[in-house]
């Protein structure tokens, strides 16, 4: 499966210890900075489907907004759960911009963009 670069937001638009959602190439994204180390994952919990960049981001792991499961940002996994680990995202900086590399082809359904209701 091959990947593409895609600019994500700037650099300066995330703050330490968030998360902002993108939607690249169908892809939901989660582009988060914890303890100033860039990373992006999934912007879907592998559990209730809940959007995680609403969730907190503490000591290198985000938090899902609606039960509480705590996911490594760094490689996925889940922190004392037995949920699927997360997808993570290659990523980089480029002039100011975070781009993140998304599959070419679109998300399967359980990495489907989460809609918001209204």
């Amino acid at each position: 499966m091959t990947e593409t670069f895609h600019r994500a937001l700037a650099d300066a638009d995330l703050g330490d210890n968030k998360a902002v959602g993108v939607i690249l190439n169908g892809w939901p994204v989660a582009v988060c900075r914890a303890d100033g180390a860039i990373f992006a994952v999934v912007d879907k919990c592998t559990h209730a489907n809940a959007l995680l960049s609403d969730g907190r981001v503490r000591r290198g792991a985000i938090m899902c907004p609606l039960h509480g499961a705590r996911f490594d940002l760094a490689g996925g996994a889940c922190i004392g759960g037995a949920y699927r680990p997360l997808k993570t995202f290659a990523h980089r900086l480029a002039d100011g911009w975070i781009e993140v590399a998304v599959p070419d082809e679109k998300p399967g359904h359980e990495h489907e963009p989460v809609r918001r209701p209204g």
